[in-house]
């Protein structure tokens, strides 16, 4: 005998309770799948904590508003894949251009236990390996680390210290080749020197230019400078001795952070001058130097390489190739100099 379903009433209470639980249930799924959502958008999973960016330290003697090698390193820096505050942040520290701080800020950046530190400059190449004698120091740009004990030789610095040289020395001489060229007459040249480099590195700066002066046939004048209100004074004592132009010589952050100033008292006494990085575009007549930007993108080949696990000691220090000539053309016209077809023909860039 089959049995009909009875039909009655629901315990209402029953349905409530049923009601409750799904929708409990389906609130535990939502969030659920929103956090899913949120692990997977962040990379992050069970068990894997989100891996923090490499520390790169940054130590540059001269000012920060003067930023533009820390661009071009950055842009070295993205052509090997890193991408700043990703994989990869900048500790800075800048001496505006008082050498005496590198000191104290090279200390800062080793507490920070940076990874690598690139340095611009002796100076500052010289402040970082003392002060984090166990971290991979890349020099930027500056002298030859093994002149300062810094490196045993260019092939195999063997140490801490790596990176690119800009041959300063060389340098000097071809400044002073320049400026006679440009304006021949010149008998009597005055040359700025900074104080604040290395004492082996200023002499041969110095010796070389004294080589050069001997083989051009004119008189030199010396001027040592090491803090900035020194420019006023042996501006005016070479002034006072019928100086007919002048040769500002490779130099650290005190010449960058005061080269406004340097050109401006140049100009005022009618003399062309020839400076290095960044002279022309202030206003100097002339500008040779190393193609100072393609050293600081090379800096980050050096940088990429050690973190990848390269040995600091087994990269060999490279000397630059490039090499930029600028004229300012409407300092030229200030001065009344015609500037001879050989320079205009070599020059890389003319500052209309």
């Amino acid at each position: 005998m089959n049995r009909k379903p009875v039909h009655g009433p629901v315990d209402s209470s029953h349905r409530i309770g049923v009601d409750l639980a799904q929708r409990a249930l389906r609130r535990r799924l939502i969030l659920a799948a929103a956090a899913g959502s949120a692990l997977a958008w962040t990379g992050v999973t069970f068990g894997q904590a989100k891996k923090q960016p490499v520390q790169v330290g940054w130590l540059h003697p001269g000012a920060r508003s003067q930023a533009g090698n820390l661009s071009a390193f950055r842009e070295g820096m993205a052509a090997f894949g890193w991408t700043e505050n990703s994989n990869y942040v900048i500790e800075e520290r800048w001496a505006e251009g008082q050498e005496d701080r590198l000191a104290a800020l090279a200390l800062e950046l080793a507490e920070k236990r940076p990874a690598v530190i690139v340095a611009a400059l002796s100076n500052a190449v010289k402040a970082a390996a003392q002060a984090a004698p166990t971290t991979p120091v890349v020099q930027a740009n500056g002298s030859d680390p093994v002149a300062q004990g810094l490196a045993r030789s260019l092939a195999r610095p063997g140490g801490k210290v790596t990176g690119v040289v800009n041959v300063a020395t060389e340098v000097s001489a071809k400044r002073l080749e320049l400026l006679l060229e440009t304006a021949p007459e010149m008998k009597r040249v005055g040359f700025l020197v900074d104080s604040n480099l290395p004492a082996a590195v200023r002499a041969a700066n110095v010796e070389t230019a004294r080589r050069a002066v001997a083989q051009y046939a004119v008189e030199a004048r010396f001027a040592e400078v090491m803090k900035p209100e020194d420019f006023d004074t042996e501006i005016s004592r070479l002034a006072s001795e019928d100086l007919q132009g002048l040769v500002a010589l490779p130099a650290g952050g005190l010449f960058i952070a005061e080269r406004r100033r340097i050109v401006k008292l140049a100009l005022a006494q009618g003399w062309p001058l020839i400076g290095g990085p960044g002279w022309a575009r202030d206003g100097a007549l002339l500008q040779y130097n190393a193609d100072t930007p393609a050293l600081y993108r090379r800096a980050a080949y050096y940088v990429d390489r050690i973190l990848k696990g390269a040995q600091p000691g087994d990269l060999p220090i490279e000397q630059p190739t490039n090499f930029v000539l600028v004229v300012n053309m409407k300092t030229a016209k200030a001065l009344g100099i015609t500037i001879p077809q050989s320079i205009l023909v070599r020059a890389t860039r003319l500052i209309e």
